[in-house]
């Protein structure tokens, strides 16, 4: 199976290039929130999308009926079809899938509707609210816009819902039950609510003052994770249907792992076993060697137990090769666009692979004894890769892994 387009909405950029050329020049899209009042918050930090209008896009009335993490999941399923060069008219559309998750879905038009309700009574609350706010709507609105009779999900896993999307799609194909799926995950949950219940719960960075420095994945000063937003969407084809097209090839999808860690709702793993069950089932699956691994895309929030779970994870995977393979947290630059990260770190994944080029983990300034691999601090490094292993972990033990491997014209005997 393989990615024959990519779409992207983040605080990087709104185009794959702008991403992936802020990844590579080690820059943070963390600033101070500006789109609500923050005087009172402990956390005034985020990583909030710019320069994005919906209008632009989806035109005025189709934007008003949606709210945000919807419109980021259509602008990044648009430019990926777009650069897919598929055509609606050439396709089955009763083989065309779409499998997009968000974690936390339209929150903010669920809150703007409470405060109409307290405000102007029952009869000015939009009728629209729950088709907008609810997890699938992104989902229904792609397919729905492309006609897609196939099948269609919105897995929702927490933050592993890119690479659950991603992987889910993936085996469809490989058992034959679609030709192409979009699949990843968006998300738009900046409020003052969220931001309250994650500072209650001690989870998010605390640097105010140094924004782009807050988030500081498997540095010994880290204090949390920065929240963000955007979507990251891939289209997915099986080869065979790519190559009769004459489809323009990024990368092939070797393998998916999942597993649970049936720990705790919100604590990683204290030894990172449900992420080395994911690591390893997603190998397996793949049909591929630790020691083949060129470079992997850490799941790393910033957060002292996860970064340190995780970091014995691969450890317990990899053994001593641990210590020779790179790893990078594209989080340190985007913040954690939480049901959007696995998507977008795929796509920065798939852009490694191809241009060669790790981007660096950066604010990589103390380091912990304890997370002692190579992370690639602060500054990109130019590496020849084929393969990379992507993970994704979620709140309630959800731990998602893909594999990815560099395409290559005289691959065969994949699906």
């Amino acid at each position: 199976m393989v990615v024959t387009g990519m779409g992207i909405v983040s605080p990087l950029g709104n185009t794959v290039e702008e991403f992936w050329q802020g990844l590579i020049a080690g820059r943070s899209g963390i600033s101070t929130i500006d789109v609500f009042d923050v005087s009172n918050m402990k956390t005034k930090i985020a990583g909030i999308v710019r320069g994005f209008n919906p209008e632009e896009i989806l035109g005025r009335k189709e934007a008003r009926h949606m709210d945000r993490f919807c419109q980021f999941a259509m602008a990044a399923a648009d430019q990926a079809w777009s650069d897919s060069k598929l055509e609606i008219k050439q396709i089955n559309l009763e083989r065309l899938g779409v499998y997009v998750g968000s974690g936390i879905g339209g929150i903010k038009t669920l809150i703007d509707n409470v405060d109409i309700l307290r405000a102007k009574g029952p009869g000015r609350v939009s009728p629209t609210l729950v088709p907008a706010m609810i997890a699938n709507a992104a989902t229904a609105q792609i397919s729905i816009k492309w006609g897609a009779l196939g099948p269609t999900m919105s897995p929702v896993s927490a933050c592993a819902i890119g690479n659950t999307a991603i992987g889910e799609a993936f085996r469809l194909i490989r058992y034959g039950e679609a030709d192409v799926i979009a699949a990843g995950g968006a998300e738009a949950a900046i409020t003052d609510l969220a931001i309250a219940s994650f500072v209650n719960a001690k989870a998010l960075a605390s640097r105010n003052d140094e924004p782009t420095k807050a988030s500081r994945p498997f540095d010994a000063k880290r204090d949390g994770f920065v929240m963000s937003e955007g979507a990251g969407i891939l289209i997915l084809e099986s080869l065979a249907h790519a190559q009769a097209r004459g489809a323009r090839i990024y990368a092939e999808v070797l393998g998916y792992g999942l597993s649970s860690d049936a720990y705790n709702m919100v604590a990683s793993h204290p030894e990172g076993y449900g992420a080395f069950l994911a690591m390893n089932k997603a190998l397996q699956d793949a049909g591929i060697s630790s020691e083949q691994v060129d470079v992997i895309s850490a799941h790393a929030t910033s957060t002292l137990t996860g970064d340190l779970s995780e970091t014995m994870a691969i450890k317990r995977v990899f053994g001593t090769q641990a210590y020779k393979i790179p790893v990078t947290a594209n989080k340190s630059m985007t913040g954690h666009m939480l049901g959007a990260a696995g998507g977008a770190e795929a796509v920065a994944l798939i852009k490694s692979l191809q241009e060669g080029i790790i981007p660096p983990t950066i604010n990589q300034e103390e380091s912990d004894e304890q997370c002692d691999l190579d992370y690639v601090p602060n500054m990109a490094r130019r590496k020849n890769m084929k393969i990379g292993l992507s993970n994704s972990f979620g709140f309630g033990g959800h731990n998602a892994v893909i594999v990815l491997k560099k395409y290559e014209q005289h691959t065969t005997g994949l699906n």
